[in-house]
Parts: C-alpha cells; structure tokens; sequence
C-alpha cells in the first residue's frame, strides 16, 4: 500500500489581546491550516481573519476547529467562518466562555472526544484535553505523528492555570494520561510559541508537578 502523502500544514501568526478575570495581555496566536491543496480546517481562528483567509488560499475549509474557548482563540471565528463558508465547531464544555464572546453566534457543532475529523486525505482524532478550559481539544495526526494542542501543552511545559475555570490538576491529568502517551517524535504544534516534541516534554513531568503550575 503506498504511503499517505505528508499533510499539508500552514501556519499563521495573528496578535491581538487575551482577556481573562478582568485583566488584558498582548499575545501572538498560531493558527494552524491542515489539510492538503484542496481542503482544510483553520484550527484557531485567532484576532484577525483576514491573513486567516489568505492563508486558506481559496481551499475548501470543511471547519473552523476551536481547540478551548478562551477570547484570543475564537474572537476571529465567526468572521472567517462567514468568509469561507465553513462551520465552527467547539466543545460544549466552553460554551460559556464561547457564549460570552459571541453572544449572539452559536457554534454549529460540538467536539466530541473521540470524534474523528476527515480532510484532505488525513483523519484527526479529538483528543477531550481539559484543564487550560473545560472544553479544551488536542487533535492528533497518528500518520503523520503530530498534534495541534492549543494551549494544553507548550514548548516548557503544561498551558497556563490558576484563572477562571481552569485547573492545573486537571491539565497535569490530561497531559499525563492522554498526549505523553503518545509517540516521542510526535510534533506539538502550539497555541503559542514554538513546536515541541512528546519525546522533549515527557521527562519535566515529575518538575512540572512538582513546581505545581
């Protein structure tokens, strides 16, 4: 049987404010376009849709992927999903923090752990990682060994905690049991930041619990 062609994936890096209890940070945000040269997701859709659709280049976006429901996340969404004709999904555990930013916008369809994502030749299984947000979603490539993580598992160590519903026993569970499990040459593609590795993480476990956020 012949190898899987590699995915396509593009990255686009969008700023703006992340707003969280009252308080506004500046951030840079990676969007993630996976697929191949026909369709794609947008995983993120991040401030600004406009490199967003530029970045598409006319492709197919069969969905606007949410990875958690944190402002700097979503706040472009529903703009790009009218731009390109596609649905936004999220998980339904962040409805409330989706629900504050876009009030009057529903999502189109929730995640599901599990739920398996087909585009462009590639299957993405929806891995439910909570703890950064109760809704937060890792999608992993196995044949193409990478995820994309948004901000449960960075390049140093686990997502940020200690804000509102968040929880750093809960992400510390969701890291453990469910991404370092996976292959050591499994590339984290980030929320923020740079690319990691499962195999450059999984020995700070013990540190990072130890540090204990």
């Amino acid at each position: 049987m012949a190898a899987r062609p590699a995915p396509r994936v593009d990255k686009v890096v969008t700023s703006g404010t992340f707003s969280i209890d009252g308080e506004d940070f500046d951030v840079d945000n990676n969007i993630w376009i996976v697929g191949n040269d026909e369709e794609c997701i947008v995983v993120d859709a991040a401030h600004d849709h406009e490199p967003i659709v530029e970045g598409v280049a006319g492709r197919k976006v069969v969905a606007v992927v949410c990875t958690h429901g944190h402002n700097d996340h979503i706040n472009a969404a529903p703009d790009l999903a009218d731009a390109v004709s596609a649905p936004i999904w999220l998980h339904p555990s962040d409805a409330m923090l989706w629900d504050e930013i876009h009030p009057d916008r529903p999502v189109d369809a929730p995640l599901t752990d599990g739920q398996v994502i087909a585009v462009g030749g590639r299957r993405l299984k929806v891995i439910h990682t909570p703890g950064h947000s109760p809704g937060g979603i890792t999608l992993h490539d196995a044949d193409a060994a990478m995820v994309f993580g948004g901000d449960t598992l960075f390049n140093g160590g686990p997502g940020a905690t200690g804000r509102s519903f968040s929880s750093f026993a809960t992400i510390i569970e969701s890291i453990r049991d469910r991404i370092l499990p996976l292959s050591d040459e499994t590339v984290v593609h980030t929320g923020h930041g740079d690319d990691t590795t499962i195999g450059d993480e999984a020995p700070h476990l013990d540190e990072w619990v130890a540090r204990g956020h």
